[in-house]
């Protein structure tokens, strides 16, 4: 698609006149070029409408975020005069019961017998009334959080057009103006560079407060700050740059943004996190994490916030494979910053500054032990292994979680930065210290050579699940992980990407999904997942994916506008039900019985005649999916305006069985689509068409095998194995087996010797044959034993496991010294 019909049909219809004008930059540099060249005066003139346009955008969203903080803010503050009316009236009511008013207050009224309402009526209309103003709180947050979305849309939109205008420019031109404008104009009005955190947190508290009524959940939100030890469950995600905003607004409709401190103002460098790597130069840890070997360790340093936090975490992270039935493990302990050093070099242990955590009564026993075994462990495997600070990786956090409950947390890492930390290669960067001192939280690192860092393109989706007790995920999870949103990239590891980016010449083995670094993740909008509605949307809206405006929007459908209005059918419904007469109708339209039953007569003959209609046009019925056994048609004469092919869904009944959307269905769906199409009736919208079925039955799955990937040059792809305890008995047994059968064919050839006379050559030839078939067998056994050990324990996955030429050979060998040995006798006998 062109951008100049990507920004109209992506474009949110109230703010059209604050977009950048892309048509009319591009018309005026066509025009001027076919009116003679581009002189300088065209360029003067070309720039200063840059210069226009860009203020007009740089205002208006500066305006926007501005009245969208002032409007979250007066939200709160509504949110905050209801809960507080409520507790009044809660107050008042308690007042009355204590002081034995009640009872007289009661006498007032006459209620009925069967009555088991405990409200007065004041109380009902109160709660009503709170209820219907939260409701009204609730459309208003779902209109902020739509704004934030189309904001974000716009500004992305917005650079998008000047970076292909300027392009477009140059390139038409040949004077060079994206360079200079871009220094001297939009880095003086970064409205691109605007960071959503703060709005979203604000935004996610706000929803938060809205959805629990103003009660929201309270607990432990130190991120696991008191958590020396968890096991999680973890899958990983890359979101695309132009998804993440959309994303995190998926996300806080379920879950709230969780603030590591409640207290004060959400700053943008408290999401900031970064973490230092150590490894050797062998890079023994990056191999193990990289080919998933039990026990394999990643040891780090990591800190949250800017570099002047006083507390540091030292982390080990251990994998475990299955069939230990253990859970990998991530540990970790704080250490104040200026020890770091001394710790690492031996000098200094953590015992007696954690058993004084005891005294205090802030730690048990028990935990204070644990955390000075870990503590003693790191140092050991540290001076031991000669470990070194290698990489360090930053980037900005958006976790969301309900506080005190980590059954569902998900965390979304964007600007992830990868830096080296090591002095191999002769270059000093940290030193004798134990991080580099030059850089900070200052992302992109400008003042970071280019070889030694590595900006990651893409955003980053933890989902961290305990679905204990075989508990399935959240509905929303799945449908947010199945959606067009994210790109899965199982195993994905900070660590390894950034050994395997920043140390070339070191490393052999890469990840897998190195090579798919060039391929963009960007997918369209399926609507399998609805990100963002506004109460009431329009046709007009612009929460919606660019496909649905083309097919919505009322300038894409000139004839929409005649169509007369119908009620809408809801799911499980058809057309042809609606029609019928209801139960009750006698009562509900106050007609005698015998009127209400001539109308029902002549609407059934009115239907039969449009059935029989549509069987004499040929047009098939399509079978009710329901399991009613009415037929329904996907053609209907008398409406031709909606019920057209283009726009009348197909009727599912949602408690209908599992049977009824067989393969016997597909099969007659398809035939008629086919059929229709061969017919030249092929429907315009063939989505909307089917949009009843794609609810129910399964989703297809869309992903395409590719084995066209392939290693940088001198590297290999690391695929990790599996290689578990039952493996290498597998192995051994199968050797037992090679040798059984060597010792039973040896036992054959020795029989042969010890009781064949010394002038039989018949009989010696024939043991000897046979010796022949016990020696290879043996050696062949043996040497197919140690190839395989070999390939297990380097974990090659190419080894041969799988033998297809050893018993044929064995079979064929034992076969010749049978036939020889009975030839022998036989001539002998002949």
């Amino acid at each position: 698609m062109k951008f100049g019909t990507k920004i109209k049909t992506s474009l949110y219809t109230e703010w059209r006149p604050y977009y950048l004008d892309y048509t009319g930059l591009k018309r005026m540099l066509k025009d001027r070029m076919f009116d003679g060249g581009w002189s300088e005066k065209d360029e003067e003139q070309f720039t200063t409408f840059l210069e226009s346009e860009l203020d007009k955008i740089h205002d208006f969203q500066r305006d926007k975020t501005s009245e969208l903080a002032r409007r979250i803010k007066d939200a709160e503050k509504d949110v905050e005069r209801f809960v507080a009316s409520d507790h009044d009236q809660s107050h008042d009511s308690h007042r009355l019961e204590t002081s034995g008013e009640v009872e007289a207050h009661a006498k007032q009224y006459v209620h009925d017998g069967g009555s088991d309402d405990d409200l007065s009526d004041d109380e009902g209309d109160s709660f009503d009334e709170l209820e219907d103003h939260f409701h009204g709180l609730e459309e208003e947050v779902a209109n902020l959080v739509a704004d934030v979305h189309d904001l974000a849309l716009y500004t992305k939109l917005n650079i998008t057009g000047f970076m292909k205008i300027l392009k477009k420019h140059d390139k038409q031109t040949g004077r060079s103006l994206k360079a200079t404008f871009v220094q001297e104009y939009l880095e003086k009005r970064p409205f691109y560079k605007y960071n959503w955190d703060a709005l979203i947190v604000k935004l996610s508290k706000l929803y938060d407060l809205v959805r629990t009524r103003g009660n929201p959940v309270r607990g432990d939100s130190s991120a696991g700050g008191n958590q020396s030890a968890f096991v999680r469950q973890t899958t990983k995600y890359w979101v695309h740059p132009d998804n993440l905003v959309p994303l995190k607004l998926a996300i806080l409709r379920n879950l709230p943004v969780l603030v590591f401190n409640s207290e004060k103002e959400f700053e943008s460098r408290d999401s900031a996190i970064t973490s230092i790597y150590f490894d050797n130069e062998d890079l023994e840890l990056y191999l193990g994490r990289l080919e998933k070997t039990e026990g394999a360790e990643a040891i780090r340093l990591r800190w949250y916030g800017d570099v002047d936090n006083k507390t540091i975490f030292v982390e080990r992270k251990t994998h475990r494979e299955d069939w230990t039935g253990e859970k990998s493990v991530k540990a970790r302990f704080p250490i104040k910053e200026h020890l770091v050093n001394a710790f690492l070099r031996g000098e200094y242990t953590v015992d007696e500054e954690f058993q004084q955590l005891v005294a205090k009564g802030k730690k048990t026993q028990a935990e204070v032990d644990s955390m000075i075994q870990l503590a003693n462990e790191v140092q050991y495997a540290i001076l031991t292994r000669k470990l070194k600070p290698v990489m360090r990786s930053f980037y900005n956090r958006t976790a969301f979680q309900l506080p005190g409950d980590a059954r569902v947390r998900i965390s979304l890492d964007t600007e992830l930065s990868l830096i080296r930390e090591d002095n191999w290669d002769g270059r000093i960067r940290a030193g004798d210290n134990w991080r580099r001192t030059d850089i900070g939280i200052d992302h992109p690192f400008e003042q970071v050579q280019s070889d030694d860092k590595e900006l990651f393109k893409y955003g980053v989706l933890e989902v961290k699940l305990q679905t204990q007790f075989g508990q399935q995920p959240p509905k929303w999870v799945t449908d947010l992980v199945q959606s067009h949103l994210v790109e899965a990239v199982p195993k994905f590891s900070k660590f390894i990407h950034g050994c395997a980016t920043l140390l070339p010449n070191r490393v052999d083995l890469v990840p897998f999904w190195l090579p798919q670094m060039d391929t963009d993740i960007l997918k369209p909008d399926t609507g399998y997942l609805t990100v963002i509605e506004r109460p009431g949307t329009s046709s007009a809206t612009p929460s919606r994916s660019p496909t649905e405006h083309q097919s919505s929007s009322p300038t894409s459908t000139p004839d929409n506008a005649s169509v007369a209005y119908l009620e809408p059918v809801s799911e499980g419904e058809d057309d042809d039900g609606m029609n019928m007469p209801a139960k009750d109708e006698d009562k509900r339209t106050g007609l005698s019985s015998d009127d209400v039953k001539a109308a029902v007569a002549f609407r059934e003959k009115m239907l039969e005649e449009r059935r029989e209609e549509d069987k004499r046009q040929g047009k098939v019925p399509v079978a009710d999916a329901s399991g009613s056994g009415e037929p329904s048609y996907a053609h209907s004469p008398t409406r031709k305006g909606l019920d057209s092919p283009s726009t009348k869904p197909l009727s599912i009944n949602p408690l209908a069985p599992s049977s009824t959307f067989d393969e016997t269905l597909r099969t007659r769906l398809h035939d008629e689509r086919v059929a229709r199409e061969r017919a030249g009736d092929r429907p315009n919208d063939q989505d909307e068409e089917t949009n009843g079925l794609d609810e129910e039955l399964p989703p297809t799955d869309d992903r395409i095998l590719s084995r066209d990937w392939s290693a940088p040059v001198g590297k290999k792809i690391a695929i990790p194995v599996r290689i578990e305890p039952k493996v290498y008995f597998a192995a051994e047994r199968t050797f037992l087996k090679w040798m059984n059968t060597a010792v039973f064919i040896g036992t054959i050839a020795t029989t042969l010797l010890n009781f064949i006379p010394a002038d039989d050559p018949r009989g010696l030839i024939s043991a000897a044959f046979f010796t022949f078939a016990a020696l290879l067998s043996i050696a062949y056994s043996v040497g197919i034993f140690v190839y395989r050990s070999y390939g297990l324990r380097e974990r090659h996955a190419e080894s041969l496991y799988y033998d297809k030429y050893g018993p044929t050979i064995l079979c064929f060998v034992l076969f010749l010294a049978l036939a020889t040995n009975i030839g022998l006798r036989a001539s002998e006998m002949l």
